[in-house]
């Protein structure tokens, strides 16, 4: 077991993991006088202990609940993407860069939610398996060509990136309760953010449509259609607690401006209806 590779992992989602615990060397150095001391078997047990008291701390059933949810999310875009890598299809260069990066992202983040479920003492959720033609395990949806088709892939990368900026923010206020949770969870949710304008600038290029902005205007798919718009829909909102943007006072602000400017949360159902096509 490598201590220093399962710190170095928590640490790329979690920086602040060392304010948590104590220094890093002191950690490893504990840690190796410990399991020193151990049978090999129990070294486990502790190295959970060691992130229990890190992230264990006032998690209760709807914390697990929306770690697990959290989990399901992650596994599928970590294998999308990991599938993404491997096809052949993305082009060498940036394109190839930004694939294996993000794919590099959302597999520290399965690590995180597993090692953090577990911390809490629960069992994290096992990998489903995933058909993303969208067939429901046919792997004839309307997304079959995703792995052959390069403009096919961005779409789906876009869908999915979007898709789980909302989802992050519609549970975000159930973890309100354990102030390291949600710091974590904040800290996925920016990054996902990222992973969204990235793929939309590499879409809005690759197609050379300059209507495809970095950002969702209203409950526009960006071309994609029909079979993605319930990621999209709610998106046109312009009035943010009970006020009105639109040229809010007398600034000017136009519809899809005001719409642009905060991104709308989606309910635990409604991710897991746009989710479901994906899992066998």
């Amino acid at each position: 077991m490598n201590i220093h590779h399962i710190i170095t992992e928590v640490e790329k989602v979690d920086p602040e993991i060392y304010d948590r615990l104590n220094p890093r060397r002191k950690v490893i150095q504990q840690f190796a006088k410990l399991s020193g001391k151990l049978a090999l078997a129990a070294v486990p047990l502790a190295l959970g202990g060691l992130f229990s008291k890190a992230y264990g701390r006032g998690t209760n059933g709807t914390i697990l609940d929306v770690l697990q949810y959290a989990l399901k999310l992650e596994y599928l875009e970590a294998e999308f993407y990991t599938k993404a890598v491997q096809s052949g299809i993305v082009p060498a260069g940036p394109p190839t860069g930004a694939f294996t990066t993000i794919r590099d992202h959302e597999n520290a983040h399965v690590a995180f939610l597993k090692t953090a479920i577990t911390a809490s003492g629960s069992t994290p959720g096992a990998k489903p398996t995933f058909d993303f033609s969208a067939g429901n395990g046919s792997n004839n949806g309307p997304f079959k060509d995703v792995f052959t088709n390069y403009g096919l892939l961005l779409a789906v990368a876009q869908t999915f990136e979007d898709t789980g900026v909302r989802a992050y923010k519609g549970r975000a206020a159930e973890l309100i309760s354990n102030n390291d949770v949600l710091t974590a969870a904040l800290q996925i949710h920016a990054v996902e953010a990222r992973h969204a304008s990235h793929i939309r600038y590499m879409r809005r290029n690759f197609l050379s449509n300059t209507t495809i902005k970095p950002w969702i205007t209203g409950k526009d798919t960006g071309g994609i259609g029909a079979a993605v718009q319930a990621s999209y829909n709610g998106e046109d909102l312009s009035t943010q607690a009970t006020i009105d943007m639109v040229n809010i006072n007398g600034t000017g602000i136009a519809v899809n401006a005001a719409t642009e400017a905060f991104d709308e949360p989606l309910t635990e159902a409604a991710v897991l209806a746009i989710v479901d096509p994906f899992i066998v």
